[in-house]
């Protein structure tokens, strides 16, 4: 069969309209072998073809009728004329049903267009080939749900059927995220695996869907925290310190960052380095403004003395890998305190620090008196809110501080740590 023409802007428009839900109702039929499938109709007049029905200038109408007929002769397409209107205007046309596996392969020819199932099969080649590489890890476990998608025949998002390059540029990036073991910033991180500065942040958000189908506990916590958990920073980052802290460098150095007023930030890249952390208690403070409003009130209470109860850390919202690096290097015996907004966000912070520093850190005013002690300032519960506190309930890390929880539900209220008088 010879096809020598290339079709023309109306044609092209028909073609994909039934190619598209041809393509379709194959995915919907959930396998590619699906045999004597039904005709596929379409109605011209349903589609935008302004040329085609241009009563100002019928050339565009006679070239799409001279290349629907020659497909229509060599078996391709079904033409409906309208009633009266035969080789003049088109009702409708069908695609008439064949064997999935032989059907319309000249018509994917004449539009430069390559099949779904071409391009899932090729995806799901790149996807295996570079799937030993993760073993046991939330990368992995992407993997596996986007091939699981690729053989439902469902989408593979964040990765593209049709691009070939996001999907090793993203194959790329997640071999290379193991390589990392400090806080690196995107350019930093883009020029070493794509010789250019600029070409992770264009798929940095790919990268954080996949890092939250890997990892469920990454769903609720904002993009750059998940890049955080990767060790992947906009910029360079610094964790705010007060009191009297000493740590212990690999090379043997002591630093003590008590002469530092009213704090200090520490590179969050130079904690790798350190060997020992030692506090004679820990006080970590959520929010950075509530960090320095503790400390101008508590030289205040003393009389501009640091007379601090705490060594202070500021989490920053959710604790990045550095700032967890730290608390885990304190002895066992160090007393850790956590204060954070007495919300989902707070507690789940708690959470975490349970399970990935140690499982005695204590909350810090975040209980039922420090709620009802300033109900003036604290906000309805949302039904987000509402139940993502529901889900903490279910975890055993936090089964001391239910009862405030199910106070919060009771109430249908938070509070934020700025919302705190009298701390």
């Amino acid at each position: 069969m010879e096809i020598s023409f290339s079709p023309s802007p109306d044609v092209t428009v028909v073609l994909n309209a039934l190619l598209d839900i041809f393509e379709r109702r194959a995915t919907q039929n959930g396998t590619r072998t699906t045999q004597h499938s039904r005709s596929i109709k379409i109605i011209l007049a349903d589609l935008s073809l302004p040329s085609y029905f241009s009563q100002a200038n019928p050339e565009p109408r006679l070239i799409a009728n001279e290349q629907l007929i020659h497909l229509e002769k060599n078996g391709l397409i079904k033409l409906t004329w309208i009633p009266g209107e035969t080789g003049h205007l088109l009702q409708s046309i069908t695609l008439p049903k064949t064997e999935y596996g032989t059907r319309n392969t000249e018509l994917f020819h004449l539009l430069s267009r390559t099949p779904i199932a071409d391009n899932r099969s090729r995806l799901e080649s790149h996807l295996l080939a570079d799937k030993f590489r993760f073993q046991d890890d939330w990368r992995a476990r992407a993997i596996n749900y986007i091939l699981n998608q690729l053989k439902a025949e469902k989408s593979p998002t964040p990765f593209s059927l049709t691009d070939s390059n996001l999907t090793l540029d993203l194959l790329a990036v997640l071999q290379a995220l193991s390589t990392l073991t400090m806080e690196t910033p995107y350019r930093v991180f883009s020029v070493r695996v794509f010789n250019d500065s600029k070409r992770f942040e264009a798929i940095k958000n790919q990268l954080v869907t996949l890092a939250r189908i890997g990892n469920p506990e990454w769903k609720r916590i904002p993009t750059e925290e998940v890049l955080r958990e990767l060790n992947l920073v906009a910029n360079p980052n610094y964790i705010h310190f007060a009191g009297n802290w000493q740590f212990t460098t690999d090379k043997g150095e002591i630093l003590n960052l008590s002469g530092f007023t009213p704090s200090i930030g520490f590179p969050a890249a130079q904690t790798a380095a350190l060997q020992t952390v030692h506090a004679e208690s820990v006080l970590c403070i959520e929010n950075l403004t509530t960090f320095h409003q503790y400390i101008r009130q508590t030289e205040q209470t003393n009389n501009g003395t640091r007379n601090m109860q705490h060594a202070i850390i500021c989490t920053y919202g959710n604790p990045s890998p550095a700032v967890r690096r730290v608390l885990r290097l304190l002895p066992e015996t160090t007393p850790i305190f956590l204060w954070s907004d007495l919300d989902y966000g707070g507690f789940n912070i708690l959470s975490q620090l349970r399970r990935f520093v140690s499982n005695q850190i204590q909350p810090y005013l975040m209980n039922i008196d420090i709620l009802e002690a300033n109900i003036p300032r604290a906000r309805p519960l949302t039904a987000s809110d509402q139940a993502n506190l529901k889900r903490l309930l279910l975890r055993p890390d936090l089964h001391d501080v239910r009862h405030v929880i199910e106070h919060l539900l009771r109430r249908g209220l938070k509070l934020e740590q700025e919302g705190v008088e009298n701390f």
